[in-house]
């Protein structure tokens, strides 16, 4: 555990959101500790498929969050050991709708014809945005925090605290977790699950926008195609469902035939942390002054960079 006065900002949880947070003061010279119970290619952010795109958010700020990330991973994209490249790929709905105002601010975007869609599919549009590789991308997050000096420490905390006066600023990523450290009884799982299968010769991305329940999606990553997947509110089992398993195997394939028959790596489960509002304020927890950045449901990776950046600036250490 650390000890008192140690370091200008703790940041507590090593999930995509702490990182990224300890990354944002580290390089601003800040002294800055990432504690958490777990690893991060133990939390949840390891689970994610990842795509940049909002998905199971809701707030008023997350258009601007979204952008300033996917600009950042655009420039994350240049470095090969990141885990993080641009593709291009459709996004189809079996209802007619309207393309996000946030689809629309990619600079390639393009709507489809009837004749580009597949079947059970009435719009679309194509755009590119960068994919991530969870797992390549937070050991890419943790080396270069550690550059910048920053540090990771392995420990578990009942209550901030426990921590009080560890740091100037106690940054609360912990995701999920916050049921509970907070306490805040706005937050819920929310189940996901997706296979890991070898990639067949596909470089382009496809998604639904999960009108109807079940999502389907497809993300090349190299040699490998995560495939997805399904959103279930309140439901916290971590085993793999077989069931599931081969409906997203079924599903995907029916959409890219390529992918049938395709050899099945890993089943990856996770738990959103999701929330009805993100999170991102300062408030007080056991009596101790918390800045908390946390409730980004499907959207982790998305706003990442940009949530980095507020709780930077609500600081107050610039």
């Amino acid at each position: 555990m650390v000890s008192a006065a140690e370091f200008d900002v703790l940041v507590i949880g090593a999930g995509v959101a702490g990182l990224t947070t300890a990354i944002r003061f580290a390089e601003a010279r800040f002294s800055v500790c990432v504690l958490a119970d777990r690893p991060p290619l133990a939390t949840t952010s390891a689970s994610a498929g990842a795509s940049w795109g909002p998905y199971l958010v809701r707030d008023d700020r997350v258009p601007h969050w979204s952008e300033q990330t996917r600009l950042t991973l655009e420039k994350i994209a240049e470095h090969p050991l990141s885990g993080v490249h641009l593709a291009r790929g459709l996004e189809a709905a079996r209802d007619q709708v309207e393309p996000p105002l946030w689809v629309r601010g990619v600079g390639d975007f393009e709507l489809c014809r009837p004749d580009e869609l597949p079947d059970g599919y009435v719009c679309g549009w194509r755009y590119t945005v960068p994919l991530v590789d969870m797992p390549r991308y937070l050991d890419y997050l943790t080396r270069r925090l550690t550059v910048a000096g920053g540090q990771l420490a392995e420990g578990r905390i009942g209550s901030f605290a426990e921590v009080a006066g560890s740091a100037r600023v106690l940054v609360n990523c912990t995701g999920l977790g916050s049921r509970t450290l907070v306490p805040d009884e706005q937050m819920y799982p929310t189940r996901g699950q997706l296979v890991v299968v070898d990639n067949p010769g596909i470089d382009s991305f496809f998604q639904d926008t999960g009108e109807r329940g079940d999502l389907t999606y497809f993300l090349p990553h190299g040699d490998r195609v995560v495939l997805g997947g399904c959103a279930l509110p309140g439901a916290e089992s971590l085993e793999p469902d077989a069931d599931s398993t081969r409906a997203i195997l079924a599903r995907c394939a029916a959409i890219e035939p390529r992918l049938a028959g395709a050899t099945v790596r890993e089943v990856r489960v996770g738990l959103r942390p999701s929330r009805a509002r993100v999170r991102v304020e300062w408030g007080r927890c056991a009596g101790t002054p918390v800045l908390h950045n946390y409730g980004h449901g499907g959207a982790g990776i998305t706003l990442s960079w940009g949530c980095a950046d507020e709780v930077f600036s609500l600081s107050g250490l610039q």
